[in-house]
């Protein structure tokens, strides 16, 4: 008998070990944790685990069968699950290492065996097993996960079988593409597309590659109103404006090129190839999102109103995509991309109003810069107006001769962003302000002056200004001056030196005896002591290294190779980044559904167990990160 139970635990800890994380522990450890585990059934529909059952007292691992997670406001709306679980997947790690009851309930879906190892012995392992130990406590990104999973069930008023934003292009293409050649002719086109019922036929080269694409709206626009003879070549009336994107690209990003042009469709292509046709309905009627939609609501619109029920339906959207567990990096970026195209467009109306629409001035003479956290592409739902002015000077014109013409107008812009829900910078740092609206060499002395001469409450008062991007007008006035201050700053040690000493004056928040240090009313502040410490080293670390991105973390991955930082050191850098942002549009929306003024500030008592220890590894992944900063400047 002692032989066949010998037996029957080395082949648990050899079944174990084909699973994470037991593959990467040691033999010795699965073997111990083998020792201790009983098996457990459970049959169709039964419950493995609930909230009311209390404190959970057992890690389980699954044997055989999947496991269904579901939060109570899913399934009284759909009875769907937000989590499922199959073999060799682990439950509950969130709750045994806070020692709390579990958040939602598992449920088997078919007849499930688990393993089951009691909370002592599990909470044992994470001291005996380094590995195991790494698995439940590193994790801050399987804990992102987790809590994404619980946001998105309490957000949730729509199924379960939505597709993902994060789906790669690949998955979303529902069928070969239909194509045609350059020469043949429109009549031709227009039979095939009614016979097979398709909206859109793009053209290809001999190998393959599109060149143009015929649609509907060009049916409309260019055959019928047109009166065309239907013998031409498809070429005389197709676009060939395309955007193409390859397979592995994410759903986000089409978005986000059909939100920016106007496009109602984006190639897919693989090695110059045609593979495959998204359009925005195959986008948006799995999405169930109006991100299209609110982006042509604001291009057509023509008066204030108008642009202010879009800047309401931005903050829905954002909304739906949080009910839909589209990632915080992919959100933010959304919601920066619509609010661009929002301003954009009051540039365009305030400028017809001031009669610059055929000036010089008015695309082709100034350049709207976006600073801040809209700069960086980092916006949430709670933002002031951070911006400026970059113009050419005519010949024949001096600077403030042009000044005196793009204030008036650039206050006006400022007006009416704020009429949107953009509140006026109580700082001043705007277009309107002319110390902010100035010639390309007017701002490269001004960068200098920071750069060269400029002392540490200066260079705390200018950091925002490093994080500038073109967003209306003629962007080339911003990319050269980006290109001119990565090389001024280029081994400027000193400048580097006194950013990086500034960055450390914000410490993250964690306590000596509590988990975080408060204020009085027992809130911190989720923008000022979480975000800014991962902002203010990727932009140093970006200055130092010459890189051109503005984004905290396309900074961070640009410098991870020439700053010789361990990847998985950026990684977790960004996921601590990501999380915090998450925090900060869960808060900002909760504080709008609820009427009160939006803030970042929130009391950690108030968070469940999950997002608590989640915060304050992310606080730990804040302060390592300023400890990197700190060893490669001495200070």
């Amino acid at each position: 008998m002692a032989t066949a139970a010998n037996s029957l635990i080395h082949a648990t800890a050899e079944h174990l070990s084909s699973h994470a994380p037991f593959d990467q522990m040691e033999r010795e450890h699965v073997l111990w944790m083998a020792q201790r585990l009983e098996l457990g059934y459970y049959a169709k529909g039964e419950v493995v685990l609930s909230p009311e059952q209390g404190t959970a007292d057992k890690f389980y691992v699954i044997k055989q069968g999947v496991v269904q997670g579901e939060q109570d406001v899913v399934r009284a709306q759909e009875d769907a699950a937000w989590l499922e679980l199959h073999e060799g997947e682990c439950f509950p790690l969130g709750a045994l290492l806070s020692k709390r009851p579990v958040t939602g309930i598992y449920r088997a879906r078919d007849d499930v065996f688990c393993y089951e190892l009691p909370a002592e012995d599990f909470l044992q392992l994470t001291h005996l097993s380094a590995a195991f130990h790494d698995f439940c406590t590193r994790r801050i990104a399987n804990l992102l996960e987790q809590s994404k999973h619980i946001i998105q069930a309490q957000y949730s008023h729509s199924s379960a079988e939505q597709q993902s934003m994060s789906s790669p292009l690949s998955a979303i293409i529902r069928r070969e593409p239909v194509t045609c050649s350059p020469a043949t002719p429109v009549r031709e086109v227009l039979e095939t597309m009614h016979a097979l019922g398709i909206g859109s036929m793009v053209a290809t080269d001999s190998g393959n590659r599109p060149v143009g694409i015929f649609t509907l709206h060009d049916v409309l626009n260019r055959v019928a109103l047109a009166q065309l003879d239907l013998n031409l070549p498809v070429s005389s009336v197709m676009s060939s404006n395309l955007k193409t994107l390859p397979p592995q690209a994410l759903a986000y990003e089409a978005a986000l090129e059909m939100a920016r042009h106007g496009f109602r469709h984006v190639l897919v292509t693989q090695n110059g190839g045609l593979a495959g046709i998204i359009s925005e309905k195959d986008l948006f009627t799995l999405q169930r999102v109006g991100l299209r939609q609110i982006s042509s609501a604001i291009r057509n619109a023509d008066n204030l109103d108008a642009l202010k029920q879009s800047a309401r339906d931005i903050r829905q959207l954002a909304h739906n995509m949080m009910a839909q567990g589209v990632a915080p990096e992919q959100l933010t970026q959304i919601i920066s991309t619509l609010n661009d195209l929002l301003t954009a467009r009051i540039i365009e109306l305030e400028c017809t109003a001031a009669d610059l629409t055929d000036s010089s001035l008015c695309h082709a003479g100034f350049c709207w810069i976006a600073l801040g956290s809209e700069g960086r592409f980092e916006q949430t739902l709670n933002t002031d107006q951070d911006n400026g002015i970059i113009f050419l000077v005519p010949d024949g014109a001096s600077p403030d001769q042009v000044r005196q013409t793009l204030l008036p107008v650039a206050r006006r812009i400022n007006e009416a962003l704020d009429a949107c829900g953009f509140p006026l910078c109580t700082g001043n740092i705007m277009a309107s302000n002319p110390e902010l609206c100035l010639s390309l060499d007017e701002w490269k002395e001004k960068f200098a002056k920071w750069i060269d001469h400029g002392d540490p409450p200066a260079l705390l008062n200018a950091t925002i200004f490093f994080d500038f991007r073109a967003l209306f007008g003629l962007s080339s006035l911003a990319e050269k001056l980006r290109l001119w201050l990565a090389k001024h700053v280029e081994g400027n040690s000193r400048f580097l030196h006194q950013m990086a000493a500034n960055a450390l004056r914000n410490r993250p928040p964690l306590g000596l005896v509590r988990d975080f240090s408060l204020g009085d009313d027992n809130t911190l502040d989720l923008k000022l002591n979480g975000i800014s410490p991962f902002v203010d080293a990727a932009r140093i670390f970006s200055l130092a290294t010459g890189g051109l991105q503005t984004g905290t973390l396309q900074r961070l991955r640009q410098a991870a190779a020439p700053l010789h930082l361990p990847p998985r050191e950026a990684e977790a850098w960004g996921e601590a980044f990501l999380f915090i942002q998450l925090l900060r549009l869960r808060l900002h929306h909760e504080q709008i559904e609820a009427g009160l003024p939006m803030s970042n500030k929130v009391n950690p008592g108030q968070l469940n167990n999950l997002d608590r220890r989640i915060l304050k590894e992310a606080f730990r992944q804040a302060r390592k990160l300023q400890a990197r900063l700190a060893l490669n400047y001495n200070l």
